[in-house]
């Protein structure tokens, strides 16, 4: 048996609890965690998102530690191994799976929506959602290497390769995923405009690289004058449905919006015209694969990124972490010690 927290129902907050511990059969691995991440994806879960979640489940998908027992079938890693696992499983025999491109796996399987997640120490996962961790990675940067940084590479890859001088908008990037977003763009080359709706932060994100910091009232217009008038190259959308509008309108000719994150379940309206007259594109990019995972592991050992940790909780005080994330209160991420 191990302590877990529990989700039961929902728009309840997950309950402690002793469950059974994980078997594993001769494919899978068991992870021995220090601490796991929050997402606010763990809040969407809660309150009824995501169409396939099963009840009850063990929220969390940031998944990192060390290996204690391996299936008889497994053959890249061993006990004893540092790795850090994707937020999901793979079948890894469709097309997307054989080309490298897992992320949009039709069969994969989710931890904390399908699949009992990260909220406990021990948790199996299977051979092929995993990585192996360089050494001098730092434990928080381990936990979040495939749902933050390593979703990040990917959307930016996906956006199209950030040339030298590249302007990059980001949404939202006070929040656990912005922040470290400001970052990764930093990281890849681009000059960062980070907007935030918390005045209280903007200090907090020139100390993290962003080169310029500016809050949503007027967002346009402060965009077009510290680009001489012409607009960003990309623009990372992780609110969504918020700013998205703001975010659109701030291209230059040419460039393009990423959308990962959406807050906010309404539609939102597209000036057609615009995107025509343009040249803009819209893309959206979701969660990382192993190859992400790499490239954000090694921005991380070579110190061009760092995990900001905003708080951290107890296991029994998920409450109290969900609602600080609701309220805006932490800057970064916030993280469970198991």
């Amino acid at each position: 048996m191990q302590k877990a927290a529990v989700l039961e129902k929902i728009n309840e907050i997950p309950v402690v609890k002793e469950i059974e511990d994980d078997i594993i059969e001769e494919n899978e691995i068991l992870i021995e965690q220090i601490e796991t991440g929050i997402c606010y994806r763990d809040i969407l879960t809660m309150k009824g998102f995501f169409p396939r979640l099963t009840l009850p489940i063990v929220p969390g998908h940031e998944i990192s530690g060390i290996i204690r027992k391996v299936g008889s079938n497994v053959t890249k890693f061993r006990e004893g191994d540092r790795v850090s696992s994707l937020i999901y499983v793979p079948c890894g025999e469709c097309e997307y799976c054989k080309s490298g491109r897992e992320n949009l796996c039709r069969n994969k399987r989710t931890f904390g929506e399908t699949l009992n997640g990260s909220y406990r120490k021990m948790i199996k996962t299977t051979e092929i959602s995993l990585v192996k961790v360089p050494s001098g990675v730092p434990e928080e940067a381990a936990v979040i290497s495939a749902c933050v940084t390593g979703m990040i590479v990917q959307a930016l890859e996906t956006a199209g390769k950030i040339m030298e001088g590249n302007t990059v908008l980001i949404t939202g990037s006070g929040g656990g995923v912005g922040a470290h977003a400001v970052q990764v763009a930093r990281a890849l080359g681009g000059t960062v405009i980070a907007e935030t709706s918390s005045n209280w932060k903007s200090e907090l994100l020139e100390k993290m690289g962003a080169d310029h910091v500016i809050t949503k009232e007027n967002m346009i217009q402060k965009v077009k004058d510290l680009t001489n008038g012409q607009g960003v190259d990309i623009a990372l959308e992780t609110v969504g449905a918020p700013t998205f509008n703001e975010s659109f309108r701030s291209l230059k000719f040419g460039g393009r919006v990423v959308v990962i994150g959406n807050v906010d379940v309404n539609p939102v309206s597209l000036p057609l015209g615009n995107l025509i007259l343009k040249g803009n594109s819209i893309v959206g990019s979701i969660s990382s694969t192993r190859r992400d995972m790499r490239k954000a592991l090694k921005l991380s050992r070579d110190g061009k990124i760092r995990p900001i940790v905003g708080k951290t909780f107890t296991l029994d005080s998920v409450g109290e972490a969900y609602r600080a994330m609701e309220n805006r209160e932490i800057f970064g991420r916030a993280f469970i010690k198991l």
